[in-house]
Parts: structure tokens; C-alpha cells; sequence
């Protein structure tokens, strides 16, 4: 098998995505964390954008990287302009990246109404701007903009500008589906029938927008491409690119392909992860291989075989790419639900009276309103509560939220809570715009001079769910909240009650407590 070049572009493509935004240390973070999982080349933005790209190839040409290569996006020159010339070409090479990409327009159709010239000067466009990058000592990778659009359409036109990017001395030509169109059957079909006797390597670049990005590229690999785009988490324009944390362990774990991140997928997941904190977005939980629902099982015969043959019901290892089995839990768990989860805390087996406990209180909870699997924080308290493993941080005794609007100036929250911490009693104050941000503002005031560690917790995500709404506005409602600690652990709560700030305040004790909990189990003192 030949080897597979990997090309991200979450830093360019992928900030074209919708809330997809990072500041300029944000994207040399993640330059760095592309370099060390290994892929090999990193294209950083288009240096002419603006002043934040600018600045990044400014810094970026100070810092080491391992293994990747980092590369300047721009377009081939003007019509009716010389290379040398164009301020696009000299924004390539004022980058000072070894390697370029130069995007050229493949469809006919884009030619005449887009860039608003004739077929020939396009090509010439090409030639000149590859010609000039690469007698500067560039490596140049030419992006065939709507390729296979520009082949449905015209497959002569389409396959000269082919040739007319290799003559020019491409080292690699990627063949782009710009609008996410194009079908697995059609890229096989296409590709299969470009002569390549005289043609530079080929690569392919795909758009989600028909669900098919990620068979799109394992399609366009087998066809005979060698070099694959795409970006963390599958972030981009539109309905994204295609998903590097799925087309990479595809191609090294199921296609035998080599690839060089192969030699450290298990850190594929906290990339994932990593990527998706800086710029501030909850990861998507069903994301193959790396969402926390990948090799997350729920019904109680799944994790009966789970404990019996694992192989089973997972297509890998989920430690291959740095994920984790997670057994769910809810109405529809069995004691081999609950059995995986009490093992750190002891031996245990199916008939243990602690686990045909647990198991019967995690039912009764669940038909209370809780429900587990999408708050395993709240059920490892629960089980250190009934094992007697659970340490409070604190006993509350009242607290005051008073909302109040003026006018037509915004609302206000003011809130005290009264406790007691180690007998002592302690109060806390907050401020806020609603009573939970309240609440969670006067909680944090009252422990922070105790636990230092609250500091370091962030709430991230904020659900409420009505579970009778035939109640209307008695409603109960389930709260879930999702913590991090910014060092790639969060973890969920849960709370239930007919009054929506008792559930946010169980909730975000909960929240605290497990760190707390958590913490001291490794740090006992």
C-alpha cells in the first residue's frame, strides 16, 4: 500500500465553519498538537485575509515543529496580471512556508461567471502562478476548485487543467468537491478514468454537504489518490469537510494504509477534544471513534456480551484512539450495567447485595426523573454515597434569590447562601442576570477560601428538560450540566425537582462535589 500524506485545513477550512472562530495563540496550539499526533502537513490560513492570518505566519515561522509542514493558502494570480506581479502569489511567498497551496477553477462555468475570463487564460493562470511558486523553491499543491462538478461538465477541460498544473510542476494535485455533491460512485468512476502516466500525485479534498465526505475520501484513496484533506472534528464551510478523527483511523486501523499519525491515534480522541475546547465548542458526543458515545453501550444484554467478548459489539478497540468504554445507565441497565462501574471501589460480582442495591435505586431514581447515562458524575455519587466512599463538601442550610427588573434597563439576580463548612458557618453572595448564574456566583464566593481547587471549574453547558408538561407551568424539570476542568476533563450532572433552581442547585453541587470527591481519592491528605 502507498503512503497516505495527511493535509489539515481546521485552521482555514475548518474556522469557515459556523461558530468556528480562534484567536491567534489558539491556532498555534493546535499547529502544535497537528505536529505532535503527526500530520504532516498544516495549512495555517491565507496570509492576505487579514491581520490575525497575517500574524500567525509571522509567529509561526519562530516555532519547531517535529514532523509537520506548514502551508500558506492563497489563489492562483489575476487574470491579465503576471505572477511576479500579484499580490496573491507575493503574500504566498511573504509567508516564508515551504509549502503552498495554490486553488485553481476546474469548472467551466465558474471561469466565465466567477473569474469573468476566457478557458485559455485560466489555464495559462495556473501555469504561470505554479511556474513562478515553484521557481522560488516552493512546494506547491494545486487545489482543483469544483474538479468534479468541472468533470460532470466537461471532462476535456476538466483533465487539462489536470495536465496543465502538473506540466507547471504541482507536486500535488487535489482534486476538490467544493460543494459537497459529488457521490462515492461518481469519484470512483471519475478518478479511475484520469490518464496518470503524466501527471503529478493526486489528492482529494471533500465537503459533507451529502453526508458522503468520509466515503468520498476513502473512495478517492482507493482510486489511486495519495494525499488527504480535511479537518478535526469535520468542521467547514457549509456542512463541514471531511472528518480527519474519522477518515485517518479508517485508512491506518481498517484499510491498511500507512499513514505517519498511526503511530499515535491513541491521542486521536484528546485532540478531538483539545480542538473543540479552544474554540469553545461542546464535542460532538456521536462522533465516530472519538465521541464519547463510540463505544458507550446502554442496553443490559449489549453489556452482558461487553463483559463476556468486548470484540463482540465494538468494531475496534476504543483504545486505539484514546476513547473509553462506557457502560450507560438507565431504566434499561442490569446488574451488568452497574457491575463495571463499582469495580474501582472494590470486588463485586452480579449477585453482590451492593450491586442488586445499587441496581434496584438506580431504577427508583430513574423513574423519579433521573436519568444516568448522560450524568455518570452524578451516578459515581450515588454509588460512593450508598458504599459510604462519599465525602461532602458541604451542609446547606438556606438560600435567598431575589429577581427584579426596573424600567427598561435588563433584569437583575441577587442571591445569599447560608452553609455550614467543616461546623463552620459560611455565607456567600452573587450577582447575576438570572438565578442559576446566581446561584452558582454566591455557591463559588462561600467555597472558594475552602476549596481553591473551584476556581479551576467551569460550567460549559447548560440543559433543562420538562418532563411533564402536562403540569404546565408545575412542571418537573431535569437539569443537566456539564463541567471541564480545562485540562480535557468534563464531566455531567444531573438534578430534578418542580422548581428549576433546586435542580440547577443539585446540579452544580453535584458538579463540585465529584471533582472534590474525585480529587481527594487521588490526593488523599
Amino acid at each position: 500500500m502507498n503512503k497516505i500524506t495527511v493535509y489539515d485545513t481546521t485552521l482555514r477550512d475548518g474556522m469557515q465553519g459556523i461558530e468556528v472562530s480562534f484567536t491567534l495563540q489558539d491556532k498555534l496550539a493546535i499547529s502544535h498538537a497537528l505536529d505532535d499526533i503527526g500530520v504532516d502537513y498544516i495549512e495555517g490560513g491565507f496570509p492576505l485575509s487579514n491581520e490575525k492570518e497575517e500574524a500567525f505566519f509571522n509567529q509561526v515561522k519562530k516555532e519547531k515543529f517535529s514532523h509537520a509542514k506548514i502551508v500558506a493558502f492563497g489563489s492562483t494570480r489575476h487574470a491579465g496580471k503576471k505572477a511576479a506581479e500579484d499580490a496573491h502569489i507575493q503574500a504566498l511567498l511573504n509567508a516564508e512556508t515551504e509549502t503552498v497551496v495554490v486553488v485553481g477553477k476546474t469548472w467551466k462555468a465558474h471561469v466565465e461567471k466567477v473569474l469573468r475570463t476566457d478557458t485559455e487564460e485560466n489555464l495559462e493562470m495556473i501555469r504561470d502562478s505554479i511556474f513562478y511558486l515553484k521557481s522560488r523553491g516552493r512546494e506547491v499543491f494545486f487545489d482543483l476548485e469544483h474538479f468534479f462538478d468541472g468533470y460532470r461538465d466537461d471532462p476535456d477541460y476538466a483533465l487539462r487543467v489536470l495536465q496543465a498544473g502538473s506540466d507547471a510542476g504541482a507536486d500535488c494535485l487535489v482534486m476538490c468537491d467544493t460543494n459537497g455533491g459529488v457521490l462515492p460512485h461518481e469519484v470512483e468512476q471519475f478518478i479511475r478514468e484520469i490518464p496518470r502516466d503524466k501527471l503529478a500525485p493526486l489528492g482529494v479534498h471533500f465537503h459533507d454537504d451529502s453526508g458522503v465526505a468520509t466515503a468520498n475520501s476513502l473512495t478517492g484513496i482507493r482510486s489511486g489518490a495519495i494525499h488527504i484533506q480535511g479537518t478535526i472534528n469535520g468542521w467547514g464551510e457549509r456542512c463541514g469537510n471531511a472528518n480527519l478523527c474519522v477518515v485517518v483511523p479508517n485508512l491506518a486501523l481498517k484499510c491498511g494504509y500507512e499513514v505517519n499519525m498511526s503511530r499515535n491515534l491513541e491521542h486521536l480522541t484528546s485532540l478531538s477534544r483539545f480542538v473543540a475546547e479552544k474554540a469553545n465548542i461542546i464535542p460532538e458526543k456521536r462522533q465516530p471513534y472519538v465521541g464519547i458515545a463510540a463505544f458507550s453501550h446502554k442496553a443490559g444484554q449489549h453489556a452482558d456480551v461487553i463483559a463476556k467478548a468486548p470484540e463482540l459489539m465494538e468494531h475496534i478497540d476504543g483504545a486505539k484512539v484514546g476513547n473509553e468504554r462506557r457502560i450507560l445507565l438507565s431504566e434499561l441497565a442490569g446488574k451488568s450495567s452497574v457491575l463495571p462501574k463499582l469495580k474501582k471501589y472494590g470486588k463485586f460480582d452480579r449477585n453482590s447485595k451492593e450491586v442488586l442495591s445499587i441496581t434496584k435505586l438506580l431504577k427508583e431514581k430513574e423513574n423519579q426523573g433521573y436519568e444516568y447515562e448522560a450524568a455518570e458524575a452524578s451516578f459515581d455519587l450515588l454509588v460512593r454515597k450508598h458504599l459510604d466512599r462519599y465525602r461532602p463538601m458541604l451542609e446547606l442550610d438556606n438560600y435567598h434569590l431575589e429577581s427584579y427588573k426596573t424600567g427598561d434597563t435588563p433584569s437583575k439576580t441577587v442571591g445569599r447562601i447560608f452553609m455550614r463548612i467543616d461546623r463552620r458557618q459560611v455565607m456567600g453572595a452573587g450577582v447575576g442576570i438570572g438565578p442559576v448564574e446566581t446561584l452558582d456566583a454566591a455557591l463559588r464566593d462561600a467555597l472558594l477560601p475552602f476549596y481553591p481547587f473551584i476556581e479551576k471549574i467551569s460550567l460549559i453547558d447548560y440543559k433543562v428538560r420538562v418532563l411533564n408538561p402536562q403540569e404546565a407551568a408545575a412542571s418537573k424539570v431535569r437539569v443537566f450540566i456539564t463541567s471541564t476542568d480545562h485540562k480535557e476533563n468534563s464531566w455531567d450532572t444531573v438534578g430534578v425537582s418542580e422548581n428549576i433552581v433546586e435542580a440547577s442547585w443539585d446540579a452544580i453541587v453535584e458538579s463540585f462535589e465529584y471533582y472534590y470527591n474525585t480529587y481527594m481519592d487521588k490526593h488523599k491528605t
